[in-house]
């Protein structure tokens, strides 16, 4: 069976930077299953997808703009540290914001006495990614999976909608 929408596709992946440094793998994890063109991967991984089959294997070099999108500095805003009162912040914590925009994830990538600097982009905006993919199985989704937009497992899905 070809991969084509609404397929559940399970693969086995890793992905690394251009430069060869892993950024994850499903190796030596359970496969990662989705819904084909429900937009649960990035765009040039979900395109390469189409048409292939269980047990095909391929890399994939993903540009920003098919991945997680350039980095926007605008996106970078340093603000009071009295906007975190009662907070506990260090660099390298994420977490919800509210914003003109509605919620985002922030990172805090900088702080000091007065000031905290929180970053809006996805860590790996801007980079080109490569995938090792493998295609593991390839099947029709169910109407409860489509209804619900996720895969089930073999008990259902685990929780009420």
């Amino acid at each position: 069976m070809q991969i084509a929408d609404n397929h559940v596709v399970t693969i086995h992946y890793s992905v690394k930077t251009t430069d060869g440094d892993i950024i994850d793998s499903s190796e030596n994890a359970e496969p990662l299953a989705f819904i084909q063109g429900s937009n649960f991967m990035i765009v040039g991984v979900e395109e390469a997808l189409y048409g292939r089959e269980a047990g095909d294997k391929f890399e994939l070099e993903v540009p920003p703009e098919k991945a997680y999108g350039d980095r926007q500095e605008q996106l970078i805003q340093e603000v009071p540290v009295s906007m975190f009162e009662g907070m506990d912040v260090d660099v390298g914590m994420s977490f919800r914001a509210t914003t003109d925009q509605g919620e985002q994830s922030v990172m805090i990538v900088d702080k000091d006495d007065e000031h905290v600097t929180v970053d809006g982009n996805h860590p790996l905006s801007g980079m080109t990614l490569v995938f090792d993919v493998t295609v593991k199985e390839v099947r029709d989704a169910t109407a409860d999976e489509l209804s619900h937009g996720h895969v089930h497992g073999a008990g259902g899905c685990g929780h009420a909608h």
